[in-house]
């Protein structure tokens, strides 16, 4: 048996046991978020220097940024356009995610990425440099070591990272104590999942203080026992756990022969014939076959192998079933796509 038939069939075992049971409830505060807490990103534009040849040549935009940041540390240059390539110097883009809450003198990770034409950023010291939010107000200072990582294959050293390099300079995020509402929206919008989580939040608070606004959005508004205590409500609330539903879906990737079948997906009354293989869904009654379906269904005229299932089968028996007969993941994509477009198939079928 080759690997590859192995590994089909550990697969077929996983989604057997995954498709016994219903999905294990998830807490609120991994399936919805609270709007107004989320990071922003931050980017800026800086040099680094102290490189050993490595940096930018005659770039015009890397030699002004220098002339500018030694006119504004006080020394004058003879050449307006910059003292001219050392190749110890990299123009470089600064990006950041400013984090929720971000209160100023607090620190952050940043990412730099060569600009211009530098080979490497190893060793370089980032001089101080802006990050600017899309608002195009300052609410970071970038500066520090530049770290790349150690040399090998897919290592780039044009781009580079500073831990705790950039210091926060203004505070993030209004104030959550004292409002009066709060809004939630689901990072996968479902009609069901939102009912289900507008009903759970309501149970727990005993009242009708939650409402579905759509299948995404959820209005909360805070109790009486929770006025100005919006922190421990919300502590409350993303700790709820609620069973989310899902769409039935088939995803298929044909480079990998990978399937990956979601809860719930069913196949209508349908018959299959690939090659010498014949997959019935929904057979009449027993005594309506022929005597090689009597048997068991796994024999044929001319050698075809025949599988009987149930009119209730879903996909994971039809996967089951065609593993024990030998079907390659090739050839198994090949009739799942056949029975989509028959519409046997009761759910999305995604293609990667």
């Amino acid at each position: 048996m080759s690997k590859r038939f192995i590994l089909l069939q550990i697969f077929v075992i996983l989604m057997a046991c995954l498709l016994g049971f219903q999905s294990e409830a998830a807490r609120l505060k991994d399936i919805a978020n609270i709007r107004g807490v989320r990071s922003n990103q931050l980017v800026g534009y800086g040099i680094v220097v102290g490189l050993n040849g490595t940096g930018d040549s005659n770039l015009d935009f890397t030699n002004q940024s220098v002339a500018r940041m030694l006119d504004r540390l006080g020394v004058k240059t003879q050449d307006e356009e910059g003292p001219g390539a050392t190749q110890n110097v990299a123009a470089v883009i600064i990006t950041a995610d400013l984090p929720p809450f971000a209160r100023a003198g607090n620190k952050m990770d940043i990412t730099i990425s060569a600009l211009g034409d530098a080979s490497s950023l190893r060793g370089g010291t980032l001089v101080q440099s802006p990050l600017r939010a899309a608002d195009q107000q300052i609410y970071a200072v970038a500066q520090g070591q530049v770290l790349v990582g150690h040399s090998s294959a897919g290592v780039h050293e044009t781009v580079a990272r500073i831990p705790n390099g950039a210091m926060i300079e203004r505070d993030v995020g209004a104030e959550f104590a004292n409002r009066r509402m709060f809004r939630m929206t689901l990072h996968n919008p479902d009609f069901t999942t939102v009912a289900r989580v507008a009903a759970t939040i309501n149970r727990e608070l005993a009242g009708k203080y939650a409402s579905a606004l759509d299948a995404a959005t959820i209005d909360l508004v805070v109790p009486p026992a929770y006025e100005g205590r919006g922190v421990e409500l919300l502590a409350l609330i993303e700790s709820l756990r609620v069973n989310p539903d899902t769409a039935a879906r088939v995803v298929v990737n044909e480079k990998t022969g990978t399937v990956v079948i979601g809860h719930g997906v069913k196949i209508s009354k349908v018959a299959i014939s690939h090659g010498d293989l014949t997959l019935r869904v929904g057979e009449p009654s027993l005594e309506n076959r022929g005597p090689a379906a009597q048997r068991g269904g796994l024999g044929g005229s001319g050698g075809d192998q025949v599988m009987l299932l149930e009119e209730a089968a879903n996909v994971g028996d039809i996967v089951k079933a065609m593993n024990a007969m030998g079907v390659s993941p090739k050839d198994l994509i090949t009739v799942l796509q056949s029975i989509k477009a028959a519409g046997a198939l009761q759910g999305e079928l995604e293609i990667l």
